[in-house]
């Protein structure tokens, strides 16, 4: 299933990146909520990856409604963008929430 036919749907997220871990890799620290959408395929072979917004702690699975898209146009790998149901964010807090890994790909943020 491609990254759009989740646009607009509630999903659970299995995070393997919570809210304050720092990256294995990189170093940096999540300050969101990171995951992955379990038995999923995306662009790179790996299971489709999450940011979950508006959760502002640790956590380790999340159901909420996947708001937008962030395709990255120099790379295989979309990512959802999970929120609280009812909850919105405008593209612009969207960008400044995960600039602390978008920063390093070009992408847009695709809604409905």
């Amino acid at each position: 299933m491609g990254s759009k036919n989740y646009l607009n749907k509630v999903v659970t997220v299995k995070i393997d990146r919570p809210f304050g871990s720092s990256h294995p890799k990189h170093g940096f620290i999540y300050p969101i909520n990171y995951g992955y959408i379990p038995n999923t395929i995306s662009g790179d072979g790996e299971e489709l990856d999450c940011y979950v917004l508006g959760v502002f702690e640790p956590i380790e699975t999340y159901t909420g409604k996947c708001i937008a898209i962030i395709h990255r146009t120099n790379d295989d790998d979309d990512k959802l963008v999970i929120v609280p149901e009812g909850k919105e964010y405008s593209d612009d807090a969207i960008e400044a929430l995960v600039e602390f890994q978008e920063q390093y790909f070009k992408h847009i943020i695709i809604r409905k």
